[in-house]
């Protein structure tokens, strides 16, 4: 069955829905000999092509949606490329033919944990929209007094600077006097929102994790750093809570294959150098 063309492209990572219609008000897309128009509709047996590029349809026959689990450092980016040359998330993931990673939301340079990619456009949009009402979960340790009364402040909202902003959740985690750990939630996905909402009470955050999107946890099996794909199963899973139809399953070529046993072979490498213990001399 056809779908309308910014739907199918999204669908295959290439960009947003928005961002395709513009390409198509643009002129930029044909399907054929014909520019493509707004409303146009399009199957795998279609040739479309993006600024005189064919695009590959291939991946609608085969309903693939992917998603990765990454365990982001300190010290990377969320952005494909940095002026100042920093690495980024995307430098450690696998490599793919005909589509692309979108990253679902970002965390800052010094913010660590869970990071969402998936090729499906449609779906990381649905993660990211405020519709879904997905809650993130996060792991932060605070520098300064916190006592009930700031808590209770910081469920019942206070206003910053782009608007009213809360903590949907707090628990405590562990430590006392000036420097405990929290377990807070936010439904949003705002600039540096847990900072600047514990900043407000005058307190810092010195070390912060995220540890949860929506239902998806951080497994303990991922080591920062490295990054897990989530298996078909758990994809439709997710999937269907979003209102989505499911996939079937997700078949790999042979490059991705190797590129994957490859980076298995790398991640266990590195987890074995840094468990050794020095020799005593």
């Amino acid at each position: 069955m056809k779908e309308r063309l910014q739907k199918v492209l999204g669908s295959l990572g290439l960009g947003s829905r928005r961002e395709i219609e513009r390409w198509i008000a643009d002129g930029r897309l044909r399907i054929g000999d014909e520019v493509a128009q707004l409303g146009d509709r399009v199957d795998s047996r279609d040739q479309v092509f993006l600024d005189g590029r064919s695009v590959d349809l291939k991946g609608l026959d085969e309903g693939q949606c992917r998603i990765l689990i990454y365990n982001k450092p300190e010290g990377e980016v969320c952005t494909r490329s940095d002026p100042e040359g920093r690495p980024t998330v995307f430098d450690r993931l696998p490599k793919l033919k005909g589509q692309r990673w979108i990253s679902v939301g970002r965390l800052d340079v010094n913010t660590t944990g869970l990071l969402l990619f998936t090729t499906d456009g449609e779906l990381a949009n649905k993660l990211m929209h405020p519709s879904s009402e997905i809650d993130r979960e996060y792991l932060c340790r605070v520098h300064g007094p916190v006592d009930e009364p700031m808590v209770n402040r910081l469920r019942e909202g206070v206003l910053l600077e782009d608007g009213m902003a809360q903590f949907t959740d707090i628990v405590h985690g562990g430590g006392e006097g000036r420097n405990q750990w929290f377990y807070v939630c936010v439904m949003e996905g705002r600039n540096r929102e847990v900072r600047r909402l514990w900043a407000s009470q005058e307190v810092e955050v010195n070390r912060l994790k995220r540890v949860r999107y929506g239902s998806v946890f951080l497994p303990s099996s991922c080591k920062i750093g490295t990054w897990e794909e989530m298996p078909n199963k758990e994809v439709n899973d997710l999937r269907v809570r979003l209102g989505l139809k499911k996939i079937a399953f997700v078949r790999r070529t042979l490059d991705e294959k190797l590129d994957m046993d490859r980076r298995k072979r790398q991640q266990k490498h590195t987890q074995r150098r840094t468990s050794r213990k020095p020799k005593r001399r």
